[in-house]
């Protein structure tokens, strides 16, 4: 991959690149809801002879500072961070939803994608109690602890360091914008319209929700296919 691109300069997004060995397909990493490009070192560290690239989407991690964004704006960087030059996508999560967006929308730059547990509460069988809906009142701040408590547990919440604590909670915007842009119950892209490779990977420690989500992804695909992770939940990246 060639140097950061003027339009992610300024923007101010925070890109980690591993130049690997060249000769293998670049690979971009998209994070997901209230995550960042640190907790995927693990799996840098695996593919360390492939070029990957690592990014903290607006208002996250040491992005925070570009603001939020909305989901066409986390598409849109995307596609201005692949600068021309096609690579494969690994979407975890939400990161999914952008990374498919991408691909259908700029088949030319992407080769394949690879997307994780990928969400769609844009189907009626998507549970009630999951489905994002934006919130006009209350504190985002407060919004991102709970969602981080759900999400880690009461007591691994406490344990964090007061520095990952307010970190975590600073991104309640972009939380609370990733939750928006997907609450209008449309699906974002037209999975007819993703003509590249895809695996739909789930793992098989995971909730109910997510298995069906990458199974019904996978047989909708032109060119789908779905794979399951053993031994793994959600954070099949940790």
């Amino acid at each position: 991959m060639s140097a950061v691109p003027g339009p992610i300069a300024a923007v101010g997004l925070h890109v980690v690149r591993q130049p690997g060995d060249g000769t293998g397909p670049s690979v971009v990493v998209v994070h997901g809801t209230m995550d960042r490009s640190s907790s995927f070192g693990r799996v840098a560290r695996q593919l360390g002879e492939t070029a990957l690239v690592r990014y903290d989407r607006r208002g996250y991690g040491r992005s925070v500072d570009a603001g939020v964004a909305t989901l066409d704006e986390h598409v849109d960087d995307l596609v201005a961070l692949l600068d021309e030059e096609p690579a494969a996508l690994f979407g975890h999560s939400l990161g999914g939803v952008i990374a498919l967006i991408a691909a259908s929308r700029r088949p030319d730059l992407v080769t394949a994608v690879l997307s994780y547990e990928t969400p769609t509460p844009w189907t009626e069988w998507w549970p009630a109690r999951r489905r994002p809906a934006p919130r006009a009142a209350g504190d985002p701040a407060d919004e991102a602890e709970q969602f981080m408590r759900r999400t880690v547990g009461d007591d691994i919440w406490e344990r964090l360091p007061a520095r990952t604590r307010a970190d975590r909670r600073a991104e309640g915007g972009a939380l609370r914008s990733d939750l928006a842009g997907m609450a209008d119950g449309r699906a974002p892209f037209d999975p007819a319209a993703i003509t590249v490779p895809v695996i739909s990977a789930t793992g098989d420690q995971t909730t109910w929700w997510h298995r069906r989500a990458a199974e019904e992804l996978a047989a909708s695909l032109p060119a789908g296919e779905l794979e399951v992770v053993e031994g793994a939940g959600h954070g099949v990246h940790l």
